[in-house]
């Protein structure tokens, strides 16, 4: 069996759009308004207990901007609107990116206000891929920020991604494993992103397989004959029972027993995890570890730490893999320039700032401070954050970053910021990000034309 997109694959995510990008893209074409813009895509504000998000999705925006295509049946289905001409139809049909694309790398920490990314392409080109950069961007941001708070939580112990069975569809597990690995989680249940990505795969036994046997005891012995070093789980029935056929296990088998952990899936996990440490070591049982699941993120693994429970590393689902406590972003893709001039939204709390920027992150010790949105011209006194991954519709060499790279990104970027900035609470006063005193004279000079206009 294929695994199918909805859309066809690639050759048909052009019609994975919302219905006005495409009224307006006839418009725009009829009335000859065809010259260059810049559209930038940026976070206006954080949500609760976030103090900083992940810059996580380029990949697939290139891949998608590089391989833009409306084929037949898109043409067709369109051609079958009664709202779209023939003139305009046939127009998509040569219908490809052209421009250059500036981004943050994948693993960089940004502020609200930030460009994530720019895109400076004829109008048409970059109004059109607008619905497509932001699912991808918002999507994985959310889950990359959300997992890199459950590593930062679990410091140092291992954190295996569980939670494909109910994230929100099956693109949505395929690309959040990829945001997880990049936020520094160490494997995943997911099959199909470690074929995709190369991802490191692992997992353990269900509950069933135990079900499944007359007693707990066999289901273990049958189960190690396949598969000598694997992980137990011993909370089917009862927990210490469980613990307890572990090491009736071990007696049987001798130096054949191989068994790397043990799993608590449920009760009180740091209670249990002291109860069973006990319980192995006295059986001499040392080398086994102990596995934590069930219900948990980075608020519950933090107590688990800070008690140190011997738990050797956490499987982490449904919470991790929706971004239950903050599973939206207020994102924003706006247009700021259009024919070499600034263009701004003036709407209350909705502002978008003209003009392309860059992004300068200002560092004291190795530790960054604060950032400086400037205008794309200038040389600001901290570190470019920004970079050119696309130019005139292909891929430059800063496009073209494999997934250990945008691991490492995030584990050196992330390092960058203080330790305030990782609590889980929303911290006060946030980050300090400015604008520059060139992009804020652009900025008074656009708005003051748009309201004499």
């Amino acid at each position: 069996m294929t695994l199918r997109s909805p859309w066809g694959g690639d050759k048909n995510a052009a019609l994975l759009t919302d219905h006005y990008e495409l009224t307006m893209l006839q418009a725009y074409v009829r009335q000859g308004f065809v010259r260059e813009a810049v559209f930038s895509l940026f976070v206006r504000r954080l949500p609760k207990n976030r103090n900083f998000l992940v810059a996580c999705g380029l990949e697939d925006v290139l891949h998608y901007l590089e391989s833009l295509r409306f084929d037949q049946d898109a043409l067709e289905h369109l051609a079958g609107r009664d709202e779209f001409s023939a003139e305009f139809v046939e127009w998509l049909e040569s219908f490809r990116f052209t421009g250059d694309v500036y981004a943050l790398p994948e693993g960089t920490p940004f502020f609200p206000q930030e460009p994530v990314l720019e895109i400076v392409a004829p109008l048409p080109e970059a109004q059109f891929v607008e619905t497509f950069v932001m699912n991808q961007i918002h999507l994985q941001t959310v889950l990359c920020t959300k997992a890199a708070r459950v590593v930062r939580a679990a410091t140092g112990r291992a954190v295996v991604d569980f939670g494909l069975r109910r994230m929100h569809g099956t693109e949505a597990g395929l690309k959040g494993a990829r945001a997880f690995y990049i936020a520094g989680v160490a494997a995943t249940s997911n099959v199909l992103a470690g074929r995709v990505y190369g991802i490191p795969v692992t997992g353990t036994m269900g509950h069933s397989y135990i079900q499944a046997h007359e007693e707990e005891l066999t289901a273990f012995r049958e189960f190690t004959r396949l598969y000598p070093t694997t992980i137990l789980p011993v909370d089917t029935y009862d927990t210490l029972e469980g613990v307890r056929n572990v090491i009736r296990l071990a007696d049987e088998l001798g130096d054949e027993f191989k068994v790397s952990a043990i799993r608590l899936d449920s009760g009180d996990l740091k209670e249990l995890a002291f109860a069973s440490r006990a319980m192995l070591d006295e059986a001499g049982l040392e080398r086994v570890q102990i596995f934590a699941s069930g219900g948990l993120d980075e608020y519950e693994i933090v107590p688990l730490v800070e008690a140190d429970a011997p738990i050797i590393g956490f499987g982490v689902g449904t919470a991790m893999g929706v971004s239950a406590d903050a599973p939206a972003l207020d994102i924003a893709y706006k247009l700021v320039s259009y024919d070499g001039r600034g263009r701004a939204k003036l709407s209350p709390d909705k502002e978008a700032i003209p003009g392309r920027k860059q992004v300068f992150r200002v560092e004291v010790d190795g530790s960054a401070i604060r950032d400086v949105v400037g205008r794309a011209e200038e040389f600001g006194a901290g570190r470019s954050l920004l970079r050119k991954v696309m130019e005139r519709g292909v891929r430059t060499r800063h496009g073209r970053v494999d997934l250990a790279t945008a691991r490492q990104t995030a584990r050196d970027e992330i390092s960058r910021l203080r330790e305030r900035l990782h609590s889980l609470e929303t911290v006060d006063p946030p980050y300090s990000v400015w604008f520059s005193e060139q992009l804020d004279t652009e900025r008074s000079s656009v708005v003051s034309w748009l309201k004499r206009r």
